[in-house]
């Protein structure tokens, strides 16, 4: 699993040009699923986003978490972060797991983000998305479990 966490003042994701989510300060994290994740794998993944100490504290230092500052996150679908771009000009997918696998450890994960006591706004699997993106000093971190 990995993750594409971006440290944001607001985020928002449209469909069809209605918003389905929005945040105020937090993170927007991105989601790629592969083929042997498992349920293992989102408890590390969501647990890392959570507790990142990537905001910063009195003393202009990053050293709290999401938690820790009471933000929210936008949790997206984005099977292209399993895109290898090493051969030829198309990328391949091929390690990005099928949507029958990658929809349950979607869904677990925005799950193990809420029960961690984060409020959190979706994007709807597979749907065609624009998402709105305040990248905040910027600060983007790739989480992966493996």
């Amino acid at each position: 699993m990995r993750a594409l966490v971006q440290r944001v003042t607001a985020g928002s994701v449209r469909i069809g040009g209605e918003t389905v989510g929005a945040i105020g300060p937090g993170l927007v994290i991105l989601v790629g699923v592969t083929h042997t994740d498992t349920l293992r794998e989102v408890r590390f993944v969501a647990e890392k986003c959570v507790n990142l100490r990537i905001f910063e504290d009195a003393a202009g230092k990053m050293n709290r978490s999401l938690l820790e500052v009471g933000g929210s996150a936008l949790v997206v679908s984005q099977f292209t972060l399993y895109g290898d771009c090493t051969a030829g000009r198309r990328p391949s997918f091929s390690e990005a797991a099928r949507p029958e696998t990658a929809i349950p450890l979607y869904e677990a994960f925005i799950e193990q983000v809420r029960s961690s006591g984060v409020t959190v706004a979706t994007g709807r699997f597979g749907a065609d998305m624009q998402l709105e993106i305040h990248n905040d000093g910027p600060v983007t971190l790739m989480v992966e479990s493996k």
